[in-house]
């Protein structure tokens, strides 16, 4: 399943390059201008749509057609069109956009997709009431029965929490593409974590969990036959579309792994610890923060003088150790472990802002050679 869905990527994404060419999906620096943006060179966007036509055949093909499976190629559809118009306008309403990007998050919950509890990792350290001293926080007190993609409930809470679980997940990952190779890498590196956590519960005794791992195991092969193709000097942009599918699926994948967020969180630290900083920062700074500015980590590192492959090959080390600590830690070891990792990046993206001119050096943009 990796295989056919990395070669099928791969194989579909100089298809993708001519689609792109021939109607007008390019990022021309000069006629789209992007304050976040780094690129110098025309470049072929609408990566997505190479990556949604590796994911949905080869999940249609090897997996069973659930419930959860339609929801998720109606969701995948509607981020490839909302990708598809956003690559196509110059300046697509950030607004209107996020409300797109509702609607695909509404297409998983309603196919029953949600997160009906998590784990507690304070009971043992903090002592608070009910109900927050108990071993596994309930979110599906309040059921709404209904009949969409067959029989389902509508578990207000647990539907709540999901829906904005995976908008903001496919946030972090669309603000984590500054630079070739960087999206990539992370959904890559993610996707291998969620399966590999995935295949250790289906061995412990959770037969549902082998079609999540397979699941798992496409998304990262699509992630690698496009990462070929994204790697520095880029022959193709992901867009909004691939960013989106791609932290679409992530998002789902430690849903139904046993809704291990937990682990999601670890292995997506320093994208998501990013996000976070970039978001309050706008906010405090009185500027709207879905609007893009120069002040991201990668764009950071690129100013001290990191190349676009150190930076990639940064993100993708940090999330495989990190990942690999969610692998066998228990909750309340991948608690004190993103703790410890918040405060380490934090810190790190506080002194880049402010000491970083003192050890700044020309580097490498992002586009073509100067």
């Amino acid at each position: 399943m990796f295989a056919l869905a990395c070669l099928l990527t791969a194989a579909f994404v100089p298809v993708t390059i001519k689609i792109a060419e021939r109607f007008g999906l390019i990022d021309n620096p000069s006629i789209r201008p992007h304050p976040a943006h780094v690129h110098t060179k025309i470049t072929p966007r609408a990566g997505g749509l190479a990556i949604y036509v590796g994911i949905v055949v080869t999940s249609l093909l090897l997996l069973p057609l659930t419930k959860y499976l339609v929801g998720i190629v109606i969701g995948s559809t509607i981020l490839l069109i909302l990708g598809l118009i956003d690559d196509r306008v110059r300046t697509f309403n950030p607004y209107l956009r996020l409300c797109l990007l509702f609607l695909a998050a509404g297409a998983a919950v309603i196919s029953g997709i949600g997160i009906t509890y998590v784990n507690n990792p304070l009971i043992g350290f903090l002592q608070l009431g009910p109900p927050f001293n108990e071993q596994i926080l309930r979110l599906d007190q309040i059921i709404i029965p209904i009949n969409i993609f067959g029989s389902h409930n509508i578990v207000l809470f647990a539907d709540i929490f999901a829906f904005l679980w995976i908008v903001t997940l496919t946030q972090v990952i669309n603000w984590s593409k500054g630079v070739d190779g960087q999206m990539p890498s992370i959904t890559l590196t993610s996707a291998v974590i969620l399966g590999l956590l995935s295949l250790k519960l289906f061995l412990a005794g959770d037969p549902n969990q082998l079609n999540v791992g397979k699941l798992a195991f496409i998304v990262a092969g699509s992630s690698l036959g496009f990462l070929f193709f994204n790697w520095y000097p880029a022959k193709i942009q992901p867009g909004f579309s691939a960013s989106t599918i791609l932290a679409f699926l992530l998002a789902i994948l430690s849903i139904l792994s046993g809704a291990k967020l937990a682990t999601a969180l670890l292995v997506m630290a320093i994208p998501i610890i990013d996000f976070l900083y970039t978001f309050f920062r706008r906010i405090m700074q009185g500027r709207s923060p879905v609007w893009g500015d120069r002040g991201h980590l990668h764009h950071k590192l690129l100013a001290l003088g990191w190349s676009p492959q150190r930076i990639s090959l940064f993100y993708m080390a940090t999330s495989f150790i990190l990942g690999g600590i969610s692998l066998f830690a228990n909750a309340e070891g991948k608690f004190f472990a993103l703790l410890s990792v918040t405060i380490v990046v934090l810190l790190f993206i506080v002194w880049i802002n402010s000491f970083g001119d003192l050890s700044k050096r020309p580097g490498l943009d992002n586009g073509s050679k100067t």
